[in-house]
């Protein structure tokens, strides 16, 4: 019989194909107009260099499944994915900083993503949830504070937030368990090559590490 192909919203899914287990990554990214220019040439220019260090790996190509949502309006901008069919976004400055409700969109869609795991039968990882901001915040980002602390209690994801230059590194501090990171500069590029060593590194240990 003929296999038809899995669609969902996540795009067309090869678990069949592939039924390694699944490391998801989700980056929640600032694209509001204090980003406009060199930061986020930069940033772009960080995504490209986060798929060809996972590509480079064959095991964390198989394993790693990559998702965006840009804030500035908040808008998902690549659904989950493997890094063979990761194509980084050109991001465009606009908006202002709605980063409560980025979090609050980019951990629902975790849940469902888990559940499509589940569905099928795919084990799965610990996902991170990896916030970049330059600004503070200009919605309600106290909404998403008893839901990271909460996700983290349950062992539901790992939080990591950066803030660049201008980032309100307090605001940052009460999101996160963990201390946030402070961009020097603009080295987008080294941040990327830090987190694909770091999903490459998880992708090779046992599920439930």
């Amino acid at each position: 019989m003929e296999q038809v192909p899995f669609f969902t919203e996540f795009g067309e899914d090869n678990f069949a194909d592939n039924p390694e287990p699944r490391c998801p990554c989700l980056l929640l990214l600032d694209v509001s107009g204090s980003m406009q220019g060199r930061p986020l040439d930069q940033l772009n220019q960080g995504l490209i260099t986060f798929k060809q260090e996972l590509m480079a790996d064959v095991l964390a190509a198989k394993r790693v499944e990559v998702s965006i949502i840009s804030f500035g309006p908040v808008k998902k901008e690549v659904s989950f994915c493997q890094v063979s069919s990761f194509n980084p976004p050109l991001l465009k400055a606009q908006g202002a900083t709605p980063l409560g409700e980025a979090i609050l969109k980019g951990v629902e869609l975790l849940k469902a993503r888990k559940e499509e795991y589940r569905q099928n039968g795919i084990a799965f990882y610990r996902p991170w949830i990896f916030l970049i901001t330059d600004g503070v915040p200009t919605d309600n980002w106290h909404i998403a504070v008893d839901i990271i602390r909460q996700g983290e209690q349950d062992k539901a994801f790992a939080f990591f937030a950066v803030g660049v230059e201008g980032a309100d590194m307090k605001i940052l501090q009460q999101l996160s368990v963990r201390e946030p990171l402070k961009l020097q500069g603009l080295k987008f590029r080294e941040l990327f090559q830090w987190l694909s060593n770091s999903m490459r590194s998880v992708s090779t240990s046992m599920v439930g590490d």
